[in-house]
């Protein structure tokens, strides 16, 4: 019998979501979600997509991510999926953090997982989870191919004009201070896509990439290489996001320290959890932003602006540095779904090429599509991501299979 499924996990801080895909012909044949862990209210939903079945859904507490992905092999094995399959062909990790070491997918042994580790300090909220996953998969499957996907993995083609902060080279080499990007397997995926949507190969094309969910991130895509992202040493950089405050000048830092008298650890919470959206109108989700700007609220329309105006400026500097654009695409859960911020973004830049089709974009579609007005110079287009595709993908041409287009 020939191998030819993949379990993706992507094991967050107090979660782990799952799929389990058939790359022979990219099917899901699970889905499902594990949240909460470690606490009384833990929640798994499983749905089994190959079966056509209903989702399932237990609740109670589940103590580790050991345990969690010991619940979700149950509940594979009860459709007859389970992680003891000789059809399973490898278990696909989402990790977050890869440092310079790491630019492509990566079979998991004791090394590279030592290296994972290493990384904590520049990841703390995302890489220890992710290197709990990985243990406990190989705790389950000794015997299967465990490979690391990094979300940083595609920016690392970055040159180091792009990549270097301007401070002193020793202190930045020492601490590993530069910009490494994240959101990779998305934009990977998204700007292949595109070309795909175009007719073209993608190192024919130059694309800028906005994937905007509650996280944010612009990439500009030359020849299908990251050439520049927006995110930094960690995600805080670029973008305003959900609730992360994205470029800010840095002695902000050190004047709420000296004059509010905040610690380092207040002001991270600060920039990273209470910022962007959130601090500036109470609200991150972008569907109650508009709703608050239909009735007037104006607190909530300058948070729109604001966000608009950050992303206006990422479009303009990444068509400067690819210098010919091809197309600009949106993506995630606010790029794919919310037409004002599409609408808002692409307003005013019809000497660049730019110019949205109302009609189109107001469609809403599952499907990749282009959204762009028929004279438009520049191709502007909806992609949905999938992330978790792209990880199965990485993962079964790594261990010797040929995944589907």
């Amino acid at each position: 019998m020939t191998a030819t499924r993949v379990l993706v996990l992507n094991s967050g801080s107090s979660s782990v979501k799952y799929q389990l895909l058939d790359m022979s012909d990219g099917a899901r044949l699970a889905v499902g979600l594990v949240e909460r862990i470690g606490e009384q209210t833990s929640r798994l939903v499983h749905t089994p997509l190959g079966t056509g079945g209903e989702p399932r859904e237990r609740t109670g507490p589940v103590a580790d991510h050991a345990a969690a992905l010991r619940a979700v092999a149950e509940e594979l094995s009860s459709d007859g999926l389970g992680l003891d399959s000789p059809e399973l062909a490898a278990i696909g990790h989402r990790v977050v953090h890869g440092g310079l070491k790491f630019s492509e997918p990566t079979v998991v042994d004791d090394e590279v997982l030592a290296e994972i580790e290493r990384l904590i300090p520049v990841a703390p909220l995302h890489n220890p989870a992710n290197v709990t996953g990985i243990r406990t998969a190989r705790e389950l499957r000794p015997d299967l191919p465990q490979v690391a996907v990094f979300d940083t993995a595609f920016h690392t083609t970055m040159p180091e004009s792009a990549a270097r902060y301007a401070i002193d080279v020793e202190t930045a080499d020492e601490h590993r201070i530069r910009r490494y990007g994240f959101h990779g397997t998305s934009h990977a995926y998204v700007s292949r896509e595109t070309a795909k949507l175009l007719g073209k190969a993608p190192e024919d094309i130059n694309v800028i990439v906005l994937h905007l969910g509650n996280g944010a991130s612009a990439s500009a895509v030359a020849g299908g290489r990251c050439v520049e992202t927006s995110m930094g040493l960690t995600p805080l950089e670029g973008l305003v996001m959900g609730t992360r405050s994205g470029d800010i000048d840095p002695a902000v830092t050190f004047h709420l320290k000296r004059v509010a008298g905040m610690s380092i650890d207040e002001i991270d919470v600060l920039l990273n959890k209470k910022s962007g959206l959130m601090g500036l109108c109470g609200d991150n989700d972008m569907r109650e932003i508009r709703r608050r700007i239909d009735a007037g609220d104006r607190r909530a329309l300058l948070a729109f602006e604001i966000y608009i105006h950050r992303l206006k400026k990422y479009i303009g500097a990444y068509y400067a540095v690819l210098g010919r654009v091809d197309a600009v695409v949106f993506t995630a859960g606010v790029g794919e779904n919310a037409a004002p911020v599409r609408a808002a973004a692409v307003a005013g830049l019809e000497e660049l090429g730019l110019a949205l089709d109302a009609g189109r974009n107001e469609e809403r579609s599952g499907e990749a599509r282009v959204i762009s007005a028929p004279y438009a110079r520049v191709t502007v287009a909806v992609v949905p991501t999938d992330e978790e595709l792209e990880i199965a993908r990485q993962t079964f041409a790594l261990v010797g299979g040929n995944p589907p287009e």
